[in-house]
């Protein structure tokens, strides 16, 4: 049985490592059918508009999409494409898996952990802003609701649940942030003690940020608020050797977006020189959340053996390989 999903290529880099994943994905044999979609600079060239109506039509359709890295322009009048898919389809969690791999420049081994971020309210929504007159004075609202806080923690408990991981750390600053941050935490409380069999722990995000680095071992799925969440999945992605190797998925009820983290690297873009792996990464949380548990993990066993080989690396990962070669090395352990 085949399934259609929706494919953004991305901007810089993003066709690339697109056409590097879904060699691989074809490879593989995970009977998956494509549907072009623009977004970024590319649709804003051809249709006048950074996420035209027919790609929305299509990922409303599919339901999954595979996405590479998106250019937002700077300036005023372009808000970030990212945040708009994010609160179009209301992709509440945003879930970001980070894991030791073999011969990377990372410090430290066998880390595995996952960071769960609340992706549609708190700092993010930027309602209110506004900066005075005189440009002395900015304001933006920060908003937290008992709803967007709940269905976060759930989920986060709930993935614990079903890949066996044993405890959920709740990262806030309630201490200080007695109303949004405070609220969060309450509520997380009391999502937690639904779940008595997985161990449940509080920790200010500033000593979070500490523990990260001293003992990364400690943590095993993180659940957090929208900005401390962005902030400390990027301090995680650094435990294992950078974006490079990060991939995200967006949860909705209805909807998923799975992508690579990192930017659309426009200095090397066309050189052949992108690492495709947190694309690659972010297929295989694509496979799991479709069914196809044995195809995800394959895959993931490719990518660790063509690693552990030093076959065709790119160069962030020490190698003198293309984008391609990499992804041909891959495909050949399948």
């Amino acid at each position: 049985m085949t399934q259609t999903i929706t494919v953004i290529r991305g901007d810089g880099i993003g066709p690339e490592i697109m056409d590097a994943t879904l060699f691989i994905l074809d490879k593989l044999g995970a009977g998956l059918q494509y549907e072009e979609a623009d977004a970024g600079v590319v649709a804003l060239e051809k249709h006048g508009d950074l996420m035209p109506q027919v790609t929305l039509d299509s990922i409303a359709r599919n339901k999954v999409v595979l996405k590479s890295p998106l250019t937002t322009p700077v300036g005023g009048g372009f808000t970030s494409i990212n945040v708009s898919l994010r609160r179009h389809f209301d992709l509440y969690a945003n879930v970001r898996p980070v894991v030791s791999f073999p011969n990377t420049k990372s410090r430290y081994e066998n880390i595995d952990m996952i960071t769960v971020r609340e992706n549609t309210e708190g700092a993010y929504i930027s309602e209110g802003q506004e900066v005075s007159a005189d440009g002395e004075t900015a304001v933006s609202i920060t908003r937290v609701t008992r709803k967007g806080s709940e269905r976060v923690v759930r989920y986060a408990f709930e993935l614990a649940k079903a890949n066996g991981r044993k405890k959920v750390t709740a990262v806030h600053k309630a201490n200080i942030i007695k109303s949004t941050s405070g609220l969060f935490l309450k509520v997380a409380r009391e999502v937690a003690a639904e779940y008595p069999e997985i161990e449940f722990q509080e920790m200010i995000v500033d000593n979070a940020c500490m523990q990260l680095v001293m003992r990364p071992e400690q943590f095993d799925v993180v659940v957090t608020t929208n900005l401390f969440g962005d902030i400390l999945s990027d301090l995680c992605a650094g435990l294992v050797g950078g974006l490079g190797l990060a991939p995200g998925a967006n949860i909705g009820k209805d909807a998923a977006i799975f992508e690579a983290v990192h930017g659309t690297a426009p200095d090397i873009a066309g050189q052949g020189k992108a690492n495709p792996c947190a694309l690659l990464l972010a297929a295989v949380q694509m496979l799991e959340h479709i069914g196809q548990q044995a195809n995800a993990e394959r895959l993931r066993k490719a990518i660790i053996a063509t690693m552990e080989a030093k076959d065709s690396l790119t160069g962030d990962l020490g190698g003198t390989g293309s984008t391609m070669d990499f992804a041909k090395a891959i495909a050949s352990r399948l």
